[in-house]
């Protein structure tokens, strides 16, 4: 592990952390987004490297103000029980009461978003999380259509089933998990509970928040039309970075476009 600790600055109630994997151009935006926000203000950023062994492992050891840990893979692993065991490394380590969770394509424009999310676990009792279940903003038909069109498909299922016709099991029409692009967890709450984010080979936090709301705590839920007022979130970047979709594929121009936009910042 490469870290630096800036005793001189002032304390924080929460830190930062995002995994890398081979995303070197992004991962320098979305850093450099981070410096302007949080210089000075004690605010400890952690990188977690998924042994990307290329030149984004070389810029973040260049870096003297983020917590670099360098991490060696487990046999077998998938990509998401890797980012899960990355963010685990970082709560084991950070004593602040809350975690942000971002990832290395969530370009924070405007720090606003921080002390917004904050004041919710600050107004209200017994949050334990507070984020967005939306990956990116469609606008507000699409996710009426979207909502809809699941409605309509969960339940036609469930009729098949049970008249005794083949069917696809019905799968819910809303989604209640964070997502982890940009997600405030209170991780204290979570040390007591005895909980981490990789957990029963799920999705990073979902089997915790699970467990939380069992318990009677609560998750805040931001819509996808506030957040992405305050940021932007390159869906799929991983796979974009790596060529694996194609010069052609949307998601490929996408990530392109945001790098042209975001050059020189």
């Amino acid at each position: 592990m490469s870290s630096v600790v800036h005793s001189d600055l002032k304390t924080s109630i929460y830190s930062v952390v995002l995994v890398n994997y081979k995303t070197r151009e992004l991962t320098e935006i979305c850093l450099k987004l981070l410096y302007k926000a949080f210089k000075d203000t004690g605010v400890q950023v952690w990188v977690v490297d998924n042994d990307s062994a290329d030149e984004s492992t070389e810029f973040l050891r260049s870096l003297d103000w983020i917590h670099l840990i360098e991490r060696k893979p487990v046999e077998n692993e998938s990509g998401f029980m890797a980012h899960g065991l990355a963010l685990d490394m970082v709560l084991e380590q950070v004593d602040t009461e809350y975690l942000y969770l971002l990832h290395t394509d969530t370009l924070i424009h405007n720090p606003e978003i921080f002390d917004i999310m904050l004041s919710e676990c600050k107004l209200q009792k017994n949050i334990a999380a507070v984020g967005c279940v939306d990956q990116i903003y469609r606008g507000q038909l699409r996710i009426i259509w979207r909502f809809v069109n699941r409605f309509l498909k969960h339940y036609s299922r469930r009729l098949k089933l049970s008249i005794g016709l083949s069917s696809k099991q019905p799968k819910p029409y809303y989604e209640v998990h964070l997502k982890s692009f940009c997600a405030l967890w209170n991780i204290k709450l979570m040390k007591e509970q005895g909980l981490t984010f990789s957990l029963n080979n799920r999705i990073p936090g979902y089997e915790a928040q699970d467990c939380l709301i069992k318990q009677g705590y609560k998750i805040s839920y931001l819509s996808a039309k506030k957040i992405f007022n305050y940021l932007e979130h390159v869906e799929a970047a991983t796979v974009s970075a790596q060529g694996i979709y194609g010069e052609n594929h949307r998601r490929t121009k996408k990530y392109n476009a945001i790098l042209e936009k975001m050059n020189g910042i």
